[in-house]
């Protein structure tokens, strides 16, 4: 949906929902992955599955499966009726489609904010605590995260959107 597209992407609890907010509060088209795209799919097929295999751990499987549709993220990227648009949330399969994108921000925080911001979301992934530590885990390893501009998500809403924009000019 844009001339220029952007992905936002980052673990549980960095922002990503948050920043996507604000992008639109300040007149942004913004695609939320999360709700808009993701499922949980074969990352080289695209199919959607139905569960994990037999004795998998359900929650890491579920995770190593949350994808986004190439085809629909190809199309929306194609339209150029915005002057920009920002594709916010995790996908697992973005190495498909990375190519679309001007550039790619990856929100990171530290492990104390992050742990403050999992405990205040009891209905989100990462409040329970077998989600938790695989939030932790791919936070230190970064597993799942696609190269791209590093931002600080300790900071407002409004300051870490202000960074993004200012890496656009």
């Amino acid at each position: 949906m844009g001339i220029k597209n952007y992905l936002i992407e980052g673990g549980s609890g960095t922002g990503k929902t948050s920043v996507a907010t604000e992008l639109e509060r300040r007149g942004y088209d913004v695609i939320h992955g999360d709700r808009l795209l993701a499922y949980v799919g074969d990352l080289e097929t695209g199919q959607a599955l139905a569960g994990p295999p037999k004795g998998a751990d359900r929650i890491a499987w579920r995770y190593a499966h949350w994808i986004w549709p190439v085809d629909k993220v190809r199309a929306i990227a194609a339209d150029t009726t915005h002057p920009a648009t920002f594709f916010c949330g995790g996908s697992r399969n973005s190495r498909k489609f990375l190519h679309l994108f001007d550039k790619v921000f990856v929100l990171y925080i530290d492990v104390e904010t992050l742990n403050r911001r999992l405990d205040e979301r009891p209905n989100d992934f990462g409040f329970k605590p077998a989600e938790r530590a695989l939030v932790l885990r791919y936070r230190r390893t970064r597993e799942y995260l696609p190269a791209g501009i590093t931002i600080d998500t300790a900071n407002t809403v409004a300051r870490v959107v202000d960074d993004i924009l200012a890496h656009l000019t």
